[in-house]
């Protein structure tokens, strides 16, 4: 298969999720807005606000390409110049109710000049309150999607999420995990085809995941206290974006397209000094839960 096919499906995810979104959202409509890049290629950026369970959110597709910036030479220890092409899509949500989660999801294809190629991606949940029985439906969600595939990715790449997405100032995960994998290349066990379909079943597994927390959440009643207890939790969220999210810092210090990264950013949080919860409430419950290592399968 083609970077150009390759391509072309993501586009197509895009719109299948972003009807999806919609049809459960029952009021938001996405806006799209087309940008080009000057070095070569652009994308299609599609921004909801103001839905009846989603707040802010995007679903962001991509196909970019030229000579590849020398941080990236640097970081990759090349020493000569390469041709580049990428594409993916990312996408953010972030709620109107505290009781639904935001969530985030990835999936991306690379391809040099010089022949090298790989896949990455992942999904993440980051619920304001976490509660064990859809942290446990969500990554029983996941293995299941994973095992298809091979019975190594999900305890690997569950691994990699709980590391990846950490908060090391703060030392707490930024939600429960879920999975991350990148340079996923071909070897001995797997060809191209089976790694495009591997990141194609992930793809596909967001819009049924998400509209299922959307579903069973979104009318339950909360209180003036967990609203306030969201905008600290999205605080974190800005925290861990700006200070550790590599595809953030990558986009901003290589000029990349401003308003698509900080896309992923919410449209209100809030920093409380020195923040404690109260004693047995279930934000120290929450607050408890936000560590490495947990076993929700």
């Amino acid at each position: 298969m083609t970077k150009e096919q390759i391509s072309t499906y993501f586009q197509e995810l895009q719109d299948q999720i972003c009807n999806a979104l919609e049809k459960a959202d029952g009021n938001g409509k996405f806006h799209e807005d087309n940008w080009q890049r000057e070095g070569g290629g652009g994308g299609r950026s599609r921004v909801i606000q103001e839905g009846k369970v989603i707040e802010k959110g995007g679903v962001m597709f991509s196909a970019v390409w030229g000579d590849l910036h020398e941080k990236m030479l640097a970081s990759m220890g090349l020493t000569e110049k390469v041709d580049f092409f990428a594409t993916g899509v990312s996408i953010v949500l972030h709620p109107q109710s505290p009781l639904v989660p935001i969530i985030h999801m990835n999936v991306r294809y690379f391809e040099m000049s010089n022949g090298t190629f790989w896949f990455g991606g992942g999904i993440d949940l980051t619920p304001h309150y976490v509660v064990e029985e859809d942290a446990q439906w969500f990554h029983n969600y996941l293995k299941n999607v994973c095992d298809k595939h091979n019975e190594a990715y999900y305890p690997k790449f569950k691994t990699w999420a709980d590391d990846y997405f950490f908060n090391t100032h703060r030392d707490e995960t930024r939600g429960i995990g879920g999975i991350f994998f990148d340079y996923q290349k071909i070897d001995e066990t797997r060809n191209k085809e089976q790694l495009f379909a591997f990141v194609k079943d992930i793809g596909e597994s967001f819009a049924p995941i998400y509209t299922h927390f959307m579903e069973k959440n979104k009318d339950l009643s909360f209180s003036e206290k967990e609203k306030t207890f969201q905008m600290l939790r999205r605080g974190r969220y800005v925290e861990f974006n700006l200070v550790h999210d590599r595809g953030t810092k990558f986009g901003l210090e290589t000029n990349g397209r401003t308003e698509s990264i900080l896309m992923s950013m919410p449209p209100v949080a809030n920093w409380v000094y020195d923040y404690k919860p109260e004693p047995n409430s279930e934000e120290e419950k929450t607050l408890g839960l936000l560590k490495k290592g947990i076993n929700w399968t």
